[in-house]
């Protein structure tokens, strides 16, 4: 099949030698040919060399995404194919595949597939486009996953603001098979989770904190926990089966605070969970004298863009200190931060000065991303998204 070439400009081409996914404007000369949005294209060098194939998107700042470094291979059923094998071959050496349970099978530049997501919850999958190129070929991508998964449902998921940066038009719903009415029942480290998958935030839960979830649950034996941006209930319930003194989970979510109770009910857990803006939550907590052994920070993403970067680490900052003034003396604070824009060094400078203000230390005891089935490519590592800071704020006399 012929395609169009896209040209870059002279010196613009070592990266994606280097196999980096994203082809942006200002690395382009020129396009010959005639593309539409969304259709496969071959990337040249400036003196003509044959480098790689994408999905044009004039629409896009990633105006090119790129896919397979053999020019030759066509992006076709049997690419996507062979890509999702791989995928679900990495999940299973996880032992991720547990029936019951949930898990990212596909996480787009990760698996050499970007702008596509796909989780699976039990039997259902929830597939996410972020490319226009991915969409366009959503028959395809659905006809390798019903022969490579066999799932109950394929339920469609759109993430927000994607219209404007990929100009796509895209609405939830389903796909393929059942549909998901009402919550289904997921099993994680030995609790079930109800999860709604046709609403609430991602595609229903947070299977990029799993392992955070883990490990933090181990500190919280005997604490007093607050899990605050809590949603359903992840980090608090897993406080609360290690056995924490008390646990209250903030959000200002009714509907996510909701499903966190039925999680807890189910689970025959004590927690309370109550509705409120973060801040101002966490300054009359402070008004009150209250403090906490364990204190969870999980806020959603504060930087969307460039642009928004300061107010974002403000924000960081605010929420970093008044965890530290909750905090029981010698206690343990965990701060993540889903923003790709915000860099965890950015993140571990701001936790020193906010502990030198309040003449804290702060002993870093994890420093860590999201869970493994949320690989991240070498060779874009700007895609891995997620830092997580555990630490303990001491209080030294000397």
């Amino acid at each position: 099949m012929s395609v169009s070439h896209v040209v870059l400009l002279p010196k613009k081409a070592r990266p994606f030698y280097g196999r980096h996914p994203w082809v942006f404007p200002g690395a382009i000369s020129h396009v010959e040919g005639d593309p539409e949005d969304g259709d496969e294209v071959l990337l040249i060098a400036h003196g003509g060399q044959p480098v790689a194939r994408g999905f044009f998107n004039s629409q896009s700042k990633l105006r090119v995404r790129l896919y397979s470094w053999k020019p030759e291979i066509a992006i076709d059923r049997d690419f996507f194919h062979g890509r999702i094998a791989e995928a679900l071959k990495l999940r299973r050496d996880l032992g991720l595949d547990d029936p019951e349970g949930a898990c990212r099978l596909i996480n787009s530049e990760g698996d050499g597939l970007s702008g596509l997501t796909v989780d699976r919850f039990a039997d259902w999958l929830i597939v996410q486009f972020t490319s226009m190129g991915m969409a366009r070929r959503q028959g395809i991508i659905v006809e390798c996953l019903l022969d490579l998964f066999r799932p109950r449902g394929i339920y469609l998921r759109t993430e927000r603001g994607i219209g404007s940066l990929e100009g796509l038009e895209l609405h939830d719903g389903p796909v393929w098979g059942e549909e998901p009415h009402g919550p289904i029942r997921i099993r994680e480290g030995g609790l079930e989770f109800l999860v709604h998958l046709r609403e609430g935030q991602k595609t229903g839960y947070y299977l990029d904190q799993r392992d955070n979830r883990q490990f933090v649950a181990k500190l919280a034996r005997g604490k007093s926990v607050l899990d605050a941006f809590c949603y359903s209930g992840g980090f608090a319930l897993h406080a609360a089966k290690a056995g924490a003194a008390k646990v209250l989970g903030l959000d200002q979510s009714e509907p996510a605070l909701e499903l966190a109770r039925k999680n807890a009910q189910i689970n025959n857990l004590p927690a309370e969970f109550r509705k409120g803006e973060i801040f101002a939550e966490l300054a009359k907590l402070k008004e009150s004298g209250e403090k906490f052994g364990l204190i969870i920070l999980d806020p959603p993403k504060f930087a969307r863009t460039r642009g928004a970067i300061e107010e974002a680490l403000s924000g960081y900052r605010r929420l970093q200190t008044l965890g530290m003034e909750l905090l029981e003396k010698d206690g343990y604070l965990v701060i993540c931060c889903c923003s790709g824009l915000i860099t965890m060094e950015q993140l571990e400078e701001l936790v020193q000065q906010v502990s030198t203000s309040l003449k804290k230390e702060v002993q870093i005891v994890l420093k860590s991303g999201a869970a493994p089935d949320h690989p991240v490519e070498i060779t874009c590592r700007e895609s891995a998204y997620l830092k997580c800071l555990v630490m303990r704020v001491l209080d030294r006399s000397a």
